[in-house]
C-alpha cells in the first residue's frame, strides 16, 4: 500500500463496515460513515505506524479491491504492551523493547461485491507470509461476535477462538468481540498463494494480486 491508495482503501473499509454490520452496530452510525473523513484520518497517521506494521492492498483489474493491516499484537497477554482495544485499525504507538511473539490482523476488508472471489484469501495468505517474516509465532484477530460470515472465513483459514472476549462502544451501543488465534507456522488455512502481479487474468474473473508497504 502506498499513500496514493488511501482513498481507495477508505472506500473499501467504509463499504465493508456498511455491508457487514447492519444489525450488529447502530444503523445511523453506519449510514453516517464517510470515506472522505476516514481517508483524512488514515492519511494523518500513515507515516506514524508501528515498526513491523504493514498494510496490504489487493488489486484487481488495476483497482484496489481489498485491504488488510497487521502488526505486533496489542493485547497485554500476548505482547506485554498496554491494552488498546477498540475500532482503531492500525495503532500508532511505541513498540515493546523486545519483538512480540504474536502478531495481530487489525483489519481485512474486501469490496462487498467481490466477496467470495478469492481476494480475502489472497490477502490473508500474504498477511501470514508477512507474519512469518516478522518472526511471530501466532497471529490473532478480533471479530464481532455476531459476524458469522467473517467467523466462518477465519475458521476455514485455521483460526480458532482462544476464549478472550471484550466489547467496545459504537455510538453508545456495546459491540461484543471474540478473539481468534492460529499458529503462524501451521499448515492449516489458505493453501492458494496470491498470484504474481504479472500472472495473466482469467476472464471473466481475473485474480487479485497483493502489494504491501511497511
Amino acid at each position: 500500500m502506498t499513500e496514493a491508495d488511501i482513498d481507495a482503501v477508505s472506500a473499501v473499509r467504509v463499504q465493508g463496515w456498511q455491508a457487514a454490520y447492519p444489525g450488529l452496530m447502530p444503523q445511523a452510525y453506519l449510514d453516517a460513515m464517510s470515506v472522505a473523513r476516514d481517508a483524512a484520518e488514515r492519511r494523518s497517521r500513515f507515516g506514524r505506524r508501528l515498526p513491523q506494521a504493514c498494510d496490504l492492498v489487493a488489486v484487481r483489474e488495476g483497482a484496489v479491491a481489498g485491504w488488510a493491516a497487521l502488526g505486533p499484537a496489542r493485547d497485554p497477554d500476548l505482547s506485554g504492551t498496554p491494552d488498546t482495544p477498540g475500532v482503531s485499525d492500525a495503532p500508532a504507538a511505541e513498540p515493546p523493547a523486545d519483538p512480540p511473539a504474536a502478531g495481530e490482523l487489525f483489519a481485512l476488508y474486501v469490496t462487498p461485491g467481490l466477496i467470495g472471489t478469492g481476494i480475502g484469501r489472497a490477502l490473508l495468505t500474504a498477511g501470514l507470509d508477512r507474519a512469518r517474516a516478522a518472526g511471530w509465532e501466532t497471529l490473532c484477530l478480533w471479530v464481532v461476535r455476531g459476524n458469522t460470515r467473517a467467523r466462518r472465513f477465519y475458521e476455514r483459514a485455521g483460526f480458532v477462538p482462544d476464549g478472550a472476549e471484550e466489547a467496545y462502544e459504537v455510538a453508545g451501543v456495546s459491540v461484543p468481540e471474540v478473539r481468534y488465534r492460529r499458529p503462524v507456522a501451521s499448515d492449516a488455512g489458505p493453501s492458494r498463494r496470491p498470484p504474481a502481479p504479472s500472472a495473466p487474468p482469467s476472464p471473466p474473473s481475473p485474480p487479485a494480486s497483493a502489494r504491501t508497504s511497511s
